[in-house]
């Protein structure tokens, strides 16, 4: 996939941030982000994204042409992304460039470690 030595602006999520953060929160959270993960265009998506070095982006051209979608498919699976916190976009020129959050993954893991080990209610 050709990057043309695009750079991410830094934008990454603390897992830390969980300590201090109720179950219930920790719950809707993880809904909130599985909503984004919640079609296999949109896993691989993030795949790609994911295996992208940090200083590349991707461009919504770029992930139409490894992925068997339309390109107003693939703009409508980035807008899902962008919009549940996996992904986030700039601007560049005619085009946005698109970025996983850095430590979304881990965050998302330690959501479902969290809201499934939970035993208050058992």
């Amino acid at each position: 996939m050709k990057a043309d030595n695009y750079t991410c602006k830094p934008l990454s999520i603390d897992v830390k941030i969980l300590e201090k953060t109720d179950t219930e929160t920790c719950k809707r959270m993880l809904a909130e982000l599985s909503k984004g993960l919640a079609h296999p265009a949109r896993v691989e998506i993030i795949r790609i994204l994911t295996h992208n070095s940090p200083e590349a982006r991707c461009i919504c051209g770029d992930i139409v042409g490894v992925l068997p979608l339309a390109q107003s498919s693939v703009s409508q699976h980035l807008k899902v992304l962008k919009e549940t916190g996996w992904i986030h976009g700039e601007i560049d020129g005619p085009r946005v460039c698109y970025c996983i959050v850095g430590g979304i993954i881990e965050y998302y893991m330690e959501l479902v470690r969290r809201s499934i080990q939970d035993k208050s209610k058992i």
